[in-house]
This record gives structure tokens, C-alpha cells and sequence, in this order.
């Protein structure tokens, strides 16, 4: 009995992490239909802060009433400028992006986010690349191949993988999945997926200086997203100023798809924080692709999507890319369980809440 429990316990956080990317990838795949059906990617990031910042609030006033620290002038703007970066921006971007793409090729794109917050660390000198060093050149090499397949995803196509439960179905649904009136754009969508991996990754630079002076974790996640519902719907607003329409929302794929989108929120926020403590940052990053390849199987199923040679091969090589700068970093780190660790994977997480 005793093995049994140890092996339950020691498999806990993959059991986490593969729910996490579980749930990631099913609000992918709500996400699109919700686009397909003409939602407003605006409003819909509007509607998603929205119900995080309901679901979050309670906890962060109930658990750290007597731990969060003063609240200054300098803070709260400096916090209005990163939720501008990260949630309201970067899911502006994402959602458009998968409005223009599938959702499975939304997927594969965001994996470029470590290569990228590589790459901005250097400019910034918050990372020192010793080119000697074996670590140092894994990380460069991995940023390289990562933007490779990120342009190997944008211009090569190839023949179409025909899957047998897609046949036949892609006439009817349009193709992969794009609404009839918003057919793909593949060079306007990896524009603008890169262009939220990159508010994304200046997200989490900002946040670690942040964190030194306001480090209540929960309080910091649930003001984020309170400024973010604010910036994200007069974003919305301006956008969609001759179209109020779009705000209207009914018990359906698009009701689904914000408050779905604010527990999922919410979930990662939990999971990744508790997983971090235990396995690490480098551990929760190594399980991105996995979420890839469930909105692959999913979107194929659901939307109908084809998949191209070209893409796949694409996403196999920023996966590549992706393992090869998660294994620089984490020659970059001590074991897990020790101190400094166990910081680091706060910091972390707080970068990563509000995906």
C-alpha cells in the first residue's frame, strides 16, 4: 500500500500538468469555434479577464489579508503597464492570430516564447551568454532553430495529411475551420502570434522587478487582471465602437468561451504554481508541446483543420528548438528542491498566470 501511495504522490504533478495543457488545449479549440461563430477576439479577451478577475479576487482578499504589502502610486502604474503587455495585448494578438490561423497552428506558434524571452533577456543584459560554455550554446542554437520553424510553419505548406475522420468534412466546415466571411491568412496570423509572444516575453521580464517590491503572488495575479479587464475593454471599445453588437452575448459557444476561459485562468494559476514548488519551471515549460498536440487531435476532430507536411515538420523542429533552450536554462539552475529554486519557480509562475 505504502508503494502505492508513493508512486500516486511522485506522479501527481505529471497527472497536473497533462490536465493543465488538457484544459489549455480544449479552451483552444472553444476559443476558435467562438471566432468561427463571428465573435470579436477583443470582447472576447475583455470577457475572459472579466471572470478570471471574479473568480481570483475572493482568494487573494481572503488568503493574503494580512500578508499583502501597501499598495503605492509607483506600484499601481507600474502593474497597469504590465497587464498592458500581458493579458491585454498578448491575447489581443493570440486571438486575432487564431482568428486569421487554426488553432492547432496557434498552438505550435506560441512555443517560440522561451526562444524569445531568451533572446530579449540578452538585449536587456538580465541573461549573459558565454558562447564557451556548453548551456550558453544551447540556448543560442535552440533560439535560432526555434525562429527557423517558426518560418518554416509561415512559408512552407506541402501536401495535405489527409486524416481519415476529416474526409470529407472540410467543405462543409470550411477550411480548417475558418468562419466563411475570415479565410486564413497564414503571414498576417504568425505576425500577429509573434507579436504577442514578444508582449508575452516582455511580460515576464518586467514582472521578477515587480515581484521585489509587491511580492503578494495572488494580489499581484488578481490586480493584473482587474487593470487588464479595464485596458483590455477600452481596447475593445475603440475597436469596436461601430459595431456594439459584438458585445452581445447569449447562452452560447461565446458565453462558453469567457468564462471557460477566466477557470482556466484561474486552474493554471493553481497548477502551475504548485507544480513549480515541487518540479521547477523547466518542468512545467517541457510540457507546452503536449498541449500542441492535443489541439492538433482535437482541432481535427472538432474543426475539421488539415494539417500540412510543411507545418508539422515546422512544429517538430521549434519543438526541437524549445527543448534545446529548456536545457541550457536548466544547466543554468540548481536541483529543484533547494531555495533558490523554489523562488525562481514563484517568479515564474507569476509570469506565466495569465496565459
Amino acid at each position: 500500500m505504502a508503494s502505492w501511495t508513493r508512486v500516486f504522490n511522485d506522479g501527481k504533478p505529471f497527472l497536473a500538468m497533462v490536465s493543465m495543457q488538457l484544459s489549455y488545449a480544449v479552451m483552444s479549440i472553444v476559443a476558435k469555434c467562438a471566432l468561427n461563430k463571428k465573435m470579436s477576439p477583443h470582447v472576447l479577451v475583455a470577457y475572459r479577464l472579466a471572470a478570471a478577475s471574479v473568480l481570483i479576487t475572493p482568494f487573494a482578499l481572503v488568503l493574503e489579508r494580512k500578508s499583502r504589502p501597501k499598495m503605492t502610486l509607483s506600484i499601481f502604474v507600474k502593474i497597469m503597464l504590465i497587464s498592458l503587455l500581458e493579458p491585454v495585448l498578448d491575447h489581443n494578438f493570440f486571438y486575432t492570430g487564431m482568428k486569421y490561423t487554426t488553432a492547432t497552428y496557434t498552438a505550435a506558434m506560441c512555443n517560440i516564447l522561451p526562444a524569445l524571452t531568451f533572446a530579449l533577456a540578452c538585449i536587456v543584459r538580465l541573461e549573459r551568454v558565454k558562447i564557451g560554455k556548453v548551456r550558453s550554446q544551447a540556448k543560442v542554437a535552440g533560439t535560432v532553430v526555434t525562429v527557423g520553424g517558426a518560418m518554416m510553419m509561415t512559408l512552407i505548406k506541402g501536401p495535405n495529411l489527409e486524416l481519415p475522420w476529416t474526409k470529407g468534412r472540410n467543405h462543409h466546415i470550411g477550411r480548417s475551420g475558418t468562419s466563411e466571411d475570415h479565410k486564413q491568412d497564414l503571414m498576417i496570423g504568425a505576425l500577429m502570434l509573434i507579436a504577442g509572444c514578444c508582449c508575452w516575453a516582455c511580460f515576464i521580464i518586467s514582472q521578477a522587478r515587480i515581484l521585489k517590491s509587491y511580492p503578494a503572488k495572488l494580489s499581484l495575479t488578481a490586480l493584473i487582471c482587474i487593470t487588464g479587464t479595464a485596458e483590455g475593454t477600452l481596447l475593445a471599445l475603440v475597436a469596436e465602437w461601430r459595431n456594439p453588437s459584438v458585445w452581445r452575448i447569449q447562452f452560447d459557444i461565446k458565453l462558453v468561451a469567457a468564462v471557460y476561459g477566466g477557470m482556466v485562468t484561474a486552474f493554471g494559476l493553481y497548477t502551475m504554481g504548485s507544480v513549480m514548488k515541487v518540479r521547477g519551471p523547466v518542468f512545467v515549460s517541457a510540457f507546452n508541446p503536449l498541449g500542441m498536440v492535443i489541439v492538433a487531435i482535437l482541432g481535427s476532430l472538432f474543426l475539421a483543420e488539415e494539417m500540412y507536411l510543411g507545418r508539422v515538420i515546422g512544429s517538430i523542429v521549434i519543438v526541437t528548438g524549445l527543448y534545446l533552450v529548456l536545457w541550457g536554462k536548466s544547466k543554468d539552475q540548481p536541483q529543484p528542491r533547494s531555495e533558490g529554486t523554489v523562488a525562481r519557480a514563484d517568479r515564474q509562475m507569476d509570469t506565466i498566470m495569465v496565459t
